[in-house]
């Protein structure tokens, strides 16, 4: 067995030297029908060696991406997509920007600040107070998962105001949801191991 520092390095070791040597071999087949042939078997190896690549809408297209990179762009076939280039995998993908925003209250989130401009454009004053009241239910909500202590629906109310810059209010009084009625907080809990226990051997003779 040729010892494995010797052999050519893969280009995509994920699909393993087999691949590889498939590849290399569809390349030295002189007829053109028959490296297409070939490639195809070869494509559907691929397939079955990385099946998560499924997951995505252009799977097939990755996968004629990947073959031409471990042919070293050194194929002559017929190719279903455009053949890429080198720079093609070398170029560095788009910088995704992260938004930023300023958020008043860290603890009800931005997704409440959302809901409150959004109510205060409600013109219908009974469908407007009861988006409301689901608002402040939802702070309420928030406060819980990040406060262990109980809160006061009074100081939902005055955080509410605040929030919308005494643009959207519930009348004092306002009874929210009782606590037991929301949705549990999410409570990160620790696998549990068990424990180690001590255990004696007999020799046996």
């Amino acid at each position: 067995m040729e010892y494995v520092k010797k052999e050519k390095r893969l280009r995509m070791p994920e699909y393993g030297r087999i691949v590889q040597n498939m590849v290399d071999h569809a390349k030295q087949l002189p007829d053109r029908a028959e490296r297409n042939a070939a490639i195809q078997t070869i494509i559907d190896v691929m397939g079955n060696i990385n099946p998560t690549l499924r997951d995505n809408r252009d799977y097939k297209h990755k996968l004629w991406d990947h073959l031409h990179l471990i042919a070293d762009f050194q194929l002559d076939i017929d190719c279903p997509f455009e053949i890429p280039s080198m720079d093609y995998f070398r170029g560095k993908p788009d910088r995704v920007p992260y938004p930023v925003s300023k958020i008043r209250f860290r603890h009800y989130g931005k997704i409440a600040e959302l809901l409150i401009e959004k109510a205060i454009l409600i013109e219908d004053e009974e469908k407007k107070f009861e988006f409301t009241r689901q608002i402040a239910n939802h702070m309420k909500i928030s406060y819980l998962t990040w406060n262990k202590d109980n809160v006061t629906d009074e100081l939902i109310l005055i955080a509410l105001r605040e929030l919308s810059r005494e643009r959207l209010s519930l009348p004092t009084g306002t009874v929210l949801a009782d606590v037991k009625d929301l949705p549990p907080k999410s409570v990160v809990t620790r696998k549990k191991f068990p424990q180690k226990q001590n255990h004696t051997f007999k020799k046996r003779y």
